[in-house]
């Protein structure tokens, strides 16, 4: 008889037949079985010996990773009051692709006592298909001497971005430990996130690691990490962001010596069950485009919600707009355009569409379900970088010769579940409505709506899928990456073929909505440079006032307001300026002035072509200025730290939080005062009992708070539920995964 513990499960509920661990799809019934390799949590952890198969289900491969025989099933999940344990991993989860998440609990007994261990997935292993044989990738520090210079920078840029929201969530340690930071290809992975000491470390200590690493460094980057290296441990780099302008600038010099070309296919298909398609793409169904020789390359996917209403209204229109505005920032070289004011700008054409779809509805005196609107994800590769966009649950997909990286999180109830650490992502996912949008384009202004724009450097061949959820629903795209796309990278077929055998597989194995996606087949020749690149850096103060924010691999909402795209790091201490040589500070000068004359000379060449700026929401926010009640706006939190009566007689205890909801102008000009609308966090731990349950929402005049409250800072922690909302359509206006519209 065959060792039980040696099978895998089909995940199929109508078929768990058990099949040999070499089998890539059920030998009964043809469905994928996807291999979970897990890695189990624990200090001098041996879950078991190898071969044993745990609570039924987990076959031991060594002592810290398991494999899910029956991954059909749900995973046991943490008890509630454990959650405070790993919220960390939860809260991360705009950054999975560095961070690997939770993916349940095994119990384990020991003598009298019970305990469970942490089992997360996606981590930094690497699996041979032909046999349970997994291990772990290399370390950084071990594979640092065989990159190329760009992967160099590109891992360090990586880790730059990472700083921040891990120090928020106190585990930066994380960063600077060599066992936990891995390298797959690209990626910089984590193996599990180590929660900081008493004293967190600072941006010195990541200097004198990184400084360990200059030895093995390539020729062309080592004075450069020489210089960055010693200016992180002098302070003379002293936030992230700064951080971050100076590895661009490194990576953008390195970028001359890597030629990309690139080619784009889109399909789209109404599908078996529906009547209409209320898809888009950009460029048309079919068409192929190529870099060179075209100048630029452009990819969107909108998959319409209203029904015969006009979900293919809202798509199409909103494909039209943004393809308009994005090909007037494709026309500056890339070498004058701020990446951070890219962002910005590509924002802001997605919140043009959105007001021009919402126009269109309050135009049409369209409400609640009967609002048009649209989910979209489109791709911008520019040099070696790939700039992507998203609002709803339309994905991007990044495959790599090493694997499949989902590089966008949701827009649902389930993903903001997640990011305020209420549950894990497989549990999460199991709930009513879980599905359902909380914003899309075209239900409400662009003052309430939050795109996730972020950037990827390109320094290997690669493939990225945009997609609807007519192929994304029930992991598709995951159960048949490696069969019909990785090909592409091998050169055993072609992007048109497998777009269109996505299509049918989307079709065949879903069937339940149109399908809609567009692949990205990009590939790069590098040579390493021959000159020594040099860390020039300017007024630190002038890289801060150009770059203003800039954002990441995985832009997360967690810690600031609904109007801030990205945290801000406060400054404690005036900023210093690096004195180097002149010789080396005029070029970078000249070219940051060039860069923005360029970018400015693009904005202003044709009025007509601008992106309007009115309602559209500040993505770009000043480092250096500090949350006060100067300049109160909606979504910021404040603490009250006496007690304030309002004019019923009613009070704000003392310790309370509350959340901004609005400001607008007082009616009576001679009171010549603010009106701030502020709501109670529902969230407090623990809850003020004082607080009376009318004063859930109230107005108050702006000078009944001065010098008795704190305006909480983005860095800060507070009990209230900061991931944005659409207030005007709530998301019983969104569409969920069962029906047409919710």
């Amino acid at each position: 008889m065959e060792n039980d513990a040696a099978t895998l499960y089909c995940p199929n509920e109508a078929c768990l037949a058990a099949n040999p661990l070499t089998h890539k799809f059920c030998q009964r019934c043809s469905t994928p079985l996807p291999k979970r390799y897990l890695w189990a949590v624990g200090d001098n952890l041996n879950v078991g010996s190898p071969g044993e198969r745990l609570a039924d289900r987990y076959l031991v491969i060594n002592k810290s990773v398991v494999l899910d025989t029956k991954p059909g099933l749900l995973p046991q999940a943490p008890e509630s009051d454990h959650l405070q344990g790993i919220k960390a991993y939860l809260r991360l989860i705009p950054y999975s692709l560095n961070v690997p998440q939770v993916y349940g609990v095994l119990p384990i007994a020991e003598g009298q006592s019970h305990k469970e261990i942490l089992l997360l997935e996606q981590p930094p292993l690497y699996a041979d298909s032909s046999v349970p044989q997994v291990q772990l990738c290399s370390q950084l520090t071990t594979a640092w001497r065989h990159a190329t210079s760009m992967r160099q920078l590109n891992w360090l840029w990586q880790i730059a971005h990472l700083w921040q929201p891990l120090k928020s969530e106190g585990v930066v340690s994380s960063l600077i430990a060599p066992h936990l930071l891995r390298v797959e290809g690209s990626l910089v992975r984590l193996l599990e996130l180590r929660f900081d000491s008493s004293t967190a470390p600072e941006l010195p200590q990541l200097g004198e690691f990184w400084r360990q690493l200059q030895p093995d460094s390539q020729p062309a980057i080592a004075e450069f990490m020489h210089q960055v290296s010693n200016l992180l441990i002098q302070g003379e780099i002293n936030s992230p962001e700064v951080l971050i302008a100076v590895l661009d600038q490194g990576l953008a010099e390195l970028g001359r010596s890597q030629t990309p070309t690139i080619k784009i296919v889109t399909k789209t298909d109404t599908g078996p069950s529906r009547q209409r398609n209320e898809d888009a793409c950009y460029p048309a169904s079919g068409t192929v485009v190529s870099k060179p020789p075209q100048a630029s390359a452009l990819a969107i996917v909108c998959d319409g919600i209203g029904g015969h209403q006009g979900g293919n209204v809202a798509s199409n229109l909103a494909i039209e707009t943004i393809q308009q505005q994005v090909q007037q920032l494709t026309k500056v070289p890339y070498d004058h355009i701020e990446p951070s004011l890219l962002l910005s700008d590509l924002d802001s054409a997605v919140a043009l569409a959105n007001d021009k779809i919402s126009q269109r509805n309050d135009n049409e005196n369209r409400q609640g379900r009967q609002r048009m609107g649209t989910t979209l994800v489109m791709a911008l590769p520019m040099a070696h970088e790939m700039y992507i966009t998203h609002v709803g649950d339309s994905r991007a997909y990044w495959i790599t010769r090493h694997g499949c990286y989902q590089v966008t999180l949701d827009d649902d109830v389930a993903s903001r579940e997640v990011r305020l650490g209420y549950a894990i992502y497989r549990e999460a996912v199991q709930q009513s409505g879980a599905g359902s949008l909380v914003q899309a384009l075209g239900m409400s202004s662009s003052n309430s709506l939050h795109p996730t724009s972020q950037r990827f450097v390109l320094d290997e061949d690669g493939i990225f899928l945009l997609t609807s959820d007519g192929l994304s629903d029930f992991d598709r795209v995951e159960d048949y990456w490696e069969t019909e796309i990785l090909p592409i990278l091998h050169g055993e077929d072609n992007i048109v073929n497998v777009a269109d055998k996505l299509v049918e597989i989307a079709n065949i194995k879903n069937g339940h909505d149109n399908v809609t996606l567009a692949l990205i087949h990009y590939q790069v020749k590098y040579c390493e440079p021959e000159s020594s690149l040099k860390a020039v850096i300017p007024d630190i103060s002038a890289i801060k006032a150009a770059t203003a924010v800039t954002r990441g691999l995985q832009p997360t909402l967690l810690d600031s307001s609904p109007n801030q795209k990205t945290q801000v790091v406060p400054e404690n201490q005036p900023t210093k300026i690096t004195q180097l040589p002149l010789n080396f500070i005029v070029p970078l000068l000249l070219a940051i002035a060039a860069g923005s004359l360029g970018y400015l000379m693009m904005r202003l060449r044709s009025p007509s072509d601008l992106i309007p700026t009115t309602n559209v929401p500040s993505t770009v926010t000043n480092p250096v200025a500090l949350r006060s009640l100067a300049n109160l706006d909606s979504g910021w939190v404040i603490q009250t730290n006496q007690e304030i009566a309002l004019n019923n007689q009613e009070t704000f205890p003392p310790g309370s939080f509350w959340q901004v909801i609005e400001t607008k102008p007082n009616p009576q000009p001679a009171a010549g005062d603010l009106l701030v609308h502020l709501r109670l966090c529902p969230n407090q731990d623990p809850p003020n009992p004082t607080v009376n349950p009318a004063q859930k929402a109230v107005w108050i005049q702006l000078s009944q708070l001065q010098n008795q409250v704190k305006v909480l800072q983005a860095s800060d922690t507070s009990p209230c539920d900061q991931v944005p909302q659409t207030p005007n359509a709530q998301i019983d206006t969104l569409r969920s995964k069962d029906t047409e519209i919710l």
